[in-house]
């Protein structure tokens, strides 16, 4: 009987939550559009520009006009006058389950994880663009993200994927776009294991890949085609692909290095909090870093040197560094909250914006994070300083449409302030 309940109950929160949705997902079709009067921050070779025009259509940039450049009259479906307000590039998320996961209380709501998941995992088949944390997360500025599964009992955890914010069906940019590796202390056995696996996972396939080149087959038509976890990794020693691997500890971190040297891989570091302690040897690797701006407590042995000021440290020694909250879905939209912090702990604001837009586009090959002619038009129109908490989002663009910031919590929020004759709900 009390199974009974439940289930109702389940069912009348989803059919409400259906029927908020309908509404949740608002674009605009794609208009030629001019932005007036901005104060544009490209993250390209134009810098910051005061009261510039930026042009977008058929969802690209094709025209970004210095003020003293600016022509009299565009032949645009519209103009919008920015008066001055910040114009930047969408930010970027990474790192995190969204779309993969609605409540993580609830197991048949989660999709990032699976014990039979391996190299090859491509979690992009069970993405979700309708789920209402898309739409909450866009109040962020956030207009595409790097999302990336938990993987099960391989040492590979399975490959990330790059999706748009536009909650539509085609939202999926790219697929296995890179694969993710968690290391780092184990709660039974030695993390020395896992580092060891990896190296020779990577020494294995060089080894089948240079006989594959030197072995002269009778009949070409008879070569097998290689398996799809032996293509990946072929594309990882190509550097087709980056390597992301979670790891704290300055051993690790150096272990992971010494891989990149003896393999040539796209290695990128995830997490990283002794990378402070060898900043200069990850910078002279060229490797990025991508880590948390407020994880500031150890939470582990691996993590003593957890710190607000780590990611100003690194960026000054060189050290290209991406912005990423630990794992967190559903509170994404707070990003930017993170990057005010790190720039009042020693970050550049000018680096602080790169760490969200155009680092994030430059590791994942992403045609976005800058706004220069050619790029997607994922743009955001500010109220006032992105960095600051009281901001808010005056206009969104994916891919040149207008789109809506109004999320399930408006929606909620509206039907329980409205004056009815029907007892408030939930008014204390």
């Amino acid at each position: 009987m009390q199974f009974n309940k439940v289930n109702t109950t389940l069912h009348s929160f989803l059919k409400a939550s259906t029927v908020i949705l309908s509404f949740l997902v608002c674009t605009v079709q794609a208009k030629s559009t001019a932005i007036t009067n901005a104060t544009v921050y490209t993250l390209a070779s134009q810098g910051i520009l005061e009261q510039a025009t930026v042009i977008i259509d058929k969802g690209k940039i094709t025209q970004v006009y210095a003020s003293e450049n600016t022509p009299e009259n565009f032949d645009t479906d519209e103009t919008i006058d920015a008066k001055g307000r910040i114009l930047t590039p969408g930010f970027i998320g990474s790192m995190n389950a969204l779309g993969l996961v609605e409540v993580g209380a609830v197991a048949r709501s989660r999709d990032s994880k699976d014990k039979k998941a391996d190299i090859t995992f491509d979690a992009s088949l069970a993405f979700n663009p309708k789920s209402t944390l898309i739409a909450y997360t866009r109040k962020g500025g956030i207009t595409s993200n790097i999302v990336a599964p938990l993987g099960g009992e391989d040492l590979f955890a399975g490959q990330t994927f790059a999706v748009d914010l536009s909650g539509e069906f085609n939202s999926v940019i790219a697929k296995q776009n890179a694969v993710l590796v968690y290391l780092g202390a184990e709660t039974e056995g030695s993390r020395a294991q896992k580092l060891q696996a990896l190296d020779l996972k990577f020494e294995d396939a060089k080894k089948a890949l240079t006989l594959k080149k030197t072995k002269k087959t009778k009949d070409e038509k008879e070569a097998k085609e290689p398996k799809r976890d032996e293509q990946t990794m072929k594309a990882l020693l190509a550097g087709e692909k980056p390597l992301l691997a979670y790891a704290n500890r300055a051993t690790d971190l150096l272990a992971l290095i010494a891989l990149k040297k003896k393999y040539g891989i796209d290695l990128v570091l995830v997490g990283a909090s002794d990378a402070v302690l060898i900043a200069d040897e990850i910078a002279k690797a060229k490797v990025p870093v991508i880590l948390s701006a407020i994880d500031n407590l150890p939470d582990s042995f691996d993590s003593l040197h957890a710190s607000l000021s780590n990611i100003a440290t690194l960026a000054k020694a060189g050290v290209k560094v991406i912005l990423a909250p630990k794992g967190d879905s559903h509170n994404l939209n707070q990003l930017r909250f993170d990057a005010g912090i790190a720039v009042s702990n020693g970050l550049s604001r000018n680096d602080a914006m790169s760490a969200l837009t155009s680092n994030v586009a430059d590791v994942f090959k992403l045609n976005a994070g800058r706004i220069a002619i050619g790029k997607n038009a994922d743009l955001v129109l500010w109220s006032a300083d992105p960095f600051e908490i009281s901001t808010k989002v005056e206009k969104m663009w994916i891919n040149g449409n207008s789109v809506s910031t109004r999320s399930r919590q408006d929606a909620l929020r509206d039907r329980y302030l409205k004056v009815s004759d029907m007892p408030k709900a939930y008014s204390k």
